[in-house]
């Protein structure tokens, strides 16, 4: 029982220092791998920041040909509109007489 006593102690210190070695190695590599992680993000945000000019041109693309062709579906939509409810009002004149 003595033995167990004196032996388990050294076994459980043990244990301890390796773990403690093992997590240690860990961060490190894991402080490396951030850093290298923020290298190609830092890389890919400036890629995009110099694309950003390019998707500005086509967005405001894009909202000027969006408002040409409201433009010319309401002249379309108002023409037809126009044809076709003078013809009713026709229709309801020549009706009421």
């Amino acid at each position: 029982m003595e033995f167990w006593l004196s032996f388990l102690p050294i076994i459980i210190y043990g244990l301890i220092i390796i773990i403690l070695v093992v997590g240690i190695i860990l961060v490190i590599r894991s402080i490396r791998t951030v850093k290298k992680v923020e290298k190609v993000v830092d890389n890919v945000n400036d890629k995009v920041e110099s694309l950003d000019e390019v998707f500005n041109v086509i967005d405001f693309t894009t909202d000027k040909i969006a408002s040409l062709t409201d433009k010319i579906v309401d002249g379309v939509s108002s023409f037809f509109g126009k044809i076709f409810l003078s013809k009713k009002n026709d229709h309801k004149e020549d009706i009421d007489e």
